[in-house]
């Protein structure tokens, strides 16, 4: 991942930097993983290494490689990279350096590639600015986001611009980084020879949460403030590690129960209608210094996998729970941790949302199959329930080759069964 003439030539600025931006990369041979979307055949590569970048969205969340990727894009272009921050640039600042561009593009025949970080943070007018150079080819466009991009950027930029999701680096890549962490101070005019156990590899890896800024940061941490034995040797050991990343190595019962064993009784506690058990896993987590997050995440997918449509309310009280969380912190927050537990403990139960897959099945078996002509666009022969009493009509709505098929099966629960009986009467009826 980190190229070895990172470490000469440093300017005093650059010495001074963490030293996560010390070790960036400059060539994609140094860059570790994202090889769903940088492997020897892909889009991506063959465009950054033969400099045919086109307006780009990197999405994902933080220390994945975004700002890598564009650092390594500026290695290998001959055009003019302009770097803004979505948060400290003005429309003033972005019409100027689209100007520029322009006048590059003229003048010289150069190329000018604009990256805006944080490109969520823009205002609807800041990104609609871009549009039209974007359109004329003034300028490549070049965008990175820690969000949906789908979601919080302007349609119109996301329509044109490929989009690029970036994902947590894996353990072994996240070794790697490490690895390269301990040679760098290696070669240091100061070199400093360091260990770590492997419960403090495991631990970093673990709460790193795929971030490879937060490794770099918290191994450096690490590293600068324990001091040398007689041999001249850093060792970093658990203890070490769990006060750098500010993350406790959670350990369970003298039994060697783990994390998983405990959330899996959480969770078939909850799907098995039992308060006081759910109770007491929840409580367990707690006391071995769990991460809250990971609970609530659990919580969200129970709440659809579990109690699904029996109770569509049961993932909307877990996501507000979770959001007044975030917004309260602990210990106060235990109450909507505890709030949301119990809500998907005693409600009702349905895990017909797995149907789903049941559908996919389907498809997958299904060599050849045509619309309806009544369900085609603009067809004379569709008939819209909105017209007929109760909001219903009989009219098949599956292909021809598939009619009759049952995918959907309910689990005659709460909401879910209420529903299902006014269907059942409706084609009755």
């Amino acid at each position: 991942m980190f190229s070895e003439n990172l470490f000469t030539n440093h300017s005093p600025i650059e010495n001074n930097a963490p030293l996560a931006d010390q070790l960036r990369p400059k060539n994609l041979e140094d860059f570790f993983g994202q090889q769903s979307i940088l492997n020897e055949n892909s889009l991506l590569r063959s465009a950054i290494l033969n400099d045919k970048i086109s307006n780009f969205i990197f999405s994902g969340p933080p220390g994945v490689g975004k700002t890598t990727l564009i650092e390594i894009i500026s290695f290998n272009t001959r055009s003019k990279l302009i770097k803004l921050n979505a948060v400290l640039s003005s429309v003033k600042e972005l019409r100027n350096e689209i100007a520029n561009a322009k006048e590059r593009l003229i003048n010289s025949k150069r190329k000018t590639i604009l990256f805006i970080d944080e490109v969520h943070r823009f205002t609807s007018v800041q990104q609609d600015a871009l549009l039209p150079s974007i359109e004329n080819g003034t300028i490549t466009f070049i965008g990175a986001t820690t969000e949906n991009p789908f979601f919080a950027v302007n349609k119109a930029l996301v329509s044109r611009s490929r989009i690029f999701t970036l994902l947590p680096l894996a353990e072994n890549d996240l070794k790697k980084v490490i690895q390269k962490v301990t040679t760098h101070y290696s070669k240091q005019k100061d070199s400093k020879k360091v260990y770590l156990t492997q419960e403090a590899i495991s631990h970093l890896i673990k709460f790193s949460g795929g971030d490879a800024r937060t490794l770099i940061n918290a191994l450096e941490m690490a590293i600068e403030t324990t001091a040398e034995n007689d041999a001249k040797e850093i060792n970093i050991n658990l203890s070490i590690a769990e006060d750098a990343i500010q993350k406790k190595n959670i350990v369970y019962d003298k039994n060697g129960q783990n994390h998983y064993d405990i959330i899996s009784a959480f969770i078939k506690s909850i799907r098995g209608s039992d308060p006081d058990a759910t109770l007491f896993w929840l409580a367990n987590m707690l006391e071995a210094g769990e991460d809250y997050n990971f609970i609530f995440r659990r919580l969200l997918i129970s709440a659809s996998e579990d109690i699904g449509v029996a109770d569509p309310n049961a993932i909307v009280v877990v996501q507000s729970c979770c959001d007044a969380f975030d917004r309260v912190g602990f210990p106060e927050g235990l109450y909507f941790l505890t709030q949301a537990s119990l809500y998907l403990a005693i409600s009702p139960k349905s895990n017909s949302t797995k149907s789903i897959f049941k559908a996919i099945e389907t498809i997958k078996s299904i060599n050849t199959f045509e619309v309806p002509c009544h369900l085609k666009n603009n067809s004379n022969s569709y008939s819209n329930p909105h017209n007929y009493p109760g909001n219903w009509v009989a009219q098949e709505y599956l292909p021809k080759s598939v009619r009759g098929l049952k995918i959907w099966e309910s689990n005659n629960s709460g909401w879910e069964k209420i529903k299902y009986d006014e269907l059942l009467r409706k084609k009755e009826n």
